[in-house]
């Protein structure tokens, strides 16, 4: 073989090997177990236009605020796949499932208490919207709206609604531009 011949050879050798290595080295979806036992791929719209994750903090106070807000966008957008995810890694199955009768939580409520899905969505905060299309990439990450200002300073109502005006895009068969806005809430 010639030099050059033998260079890229090799050349294609280490290319395919390195493709091979990252496509292994890609995460898959993760299963979750929602605090009832059944199982969800919150990372993977399925059959559903997009999936929402809202990083969630029982002891959170601005977090168990949107709890009403959080059952109303789930209702009206039934065609999205909702997940509220509790962060807390020492949350107890039967607490969480406590919290949610209290709160009387609608959408699964998945314990993440590895911070996987924290860590694949960046989220940094509770309450934290994150959608994810169906081609998988993050279209909207933050606020679920704008109520609160700063932690312990809120608004008499909101008045810019990002997570709503979000899905209402994807819903009416648009493709929203990717968006990141700050939420407002407890760190993680």
């Amino acid at each position: 073989m010639p030099g050059n011949a033998r260079f890229i050879f090799y050349l294609f050798a280490v290319l395919a090997s390195a493709m091979t290595t990252a496509a292994l080295a890609a995460p898959p979806d993760p299963m979750v177990r929602d605090i009832n036992g059944i199982a969800h791929h919150p990372l993977a719209a399925g059959d559903k236009m997009a999936s929402v994750l809202i990083f969630y903090l029982q002891d959170c106070p601005i977090s168990n605020s949107y709890a009403p807000e959080i059952n109303r966008l789930a209702s009206a957008f039934t065609n999205f796949a909702f997940y509220i995810v509790q962060i807390d890694p020492d949350l107890k199955d039967e607490a969480a499932k406590q919290h949610a009768r209290q709160y009387a939580l609608h959408p699964p409520v998945l314990l993440d208490r590895g911070h996987d899905l924290v860590r694949r969505a960046r989220a940094t905060v509770t309450p934290e919207a994150v959608v994810i299309g169906k081609d998988g990439t993050v279209v909207y990450r933050g606020r679920i709206d704008n109520l609160y200002v700063a932690p312990g300073k809120k608004r008499a109502a909101a008045t810019s609604h990002d997570l709503r005006d979000t899905l209402e895009t994807i819903q009416s068969g648009h493709s929203p531009k990717p968006k990141e806005t700050t939420a407002i809430g407890c760190l993680i």
